[in-house]
């Protein structure tokens, strides 16, 4: 797919970006998802990560929020997310 002009992007670079991930609730999810979005965002601030557990505990969301530079650093941060073996759903 060619890039997206950026005149055309619907986002505005860089900008505060929300990514909510989804994955079983077992140790270390959270911190590989803390890990990956500072691979991606050098200043990335783990104290503003949200989590949310499943109603019946099994599962955990959670929200990071990256600093977006360009659209090819957010697909590449979807298609690490998406591949990482603990992940069930980013969104």
């Amino acid at each position: 797919m060619p890039p997206i002009p950026p005149e055309e992007s619907l986002i505005e670079y860089p900008s505060a970006f929300p990514i909510k991930v989804m994955g079983a609730h077992v140790d270390g999810f959270l911190e590989a998802i803390i890990t990956v979005a500072r691979a991606f965002d050098p200043v990335f601030d783990a104290d503003t990560v949200e989590t949310r557990p499943s109603k019946g505990g099994n599962y955990l969301g959670i929200t990071i929020t990256v600093t977006a530079t360009s659209r090819e650093q957010l697909d590449e941060l979807y298609r690490t997310l998406s591949s990482h073996p603990m992940v069930k759903v980013v969104l």
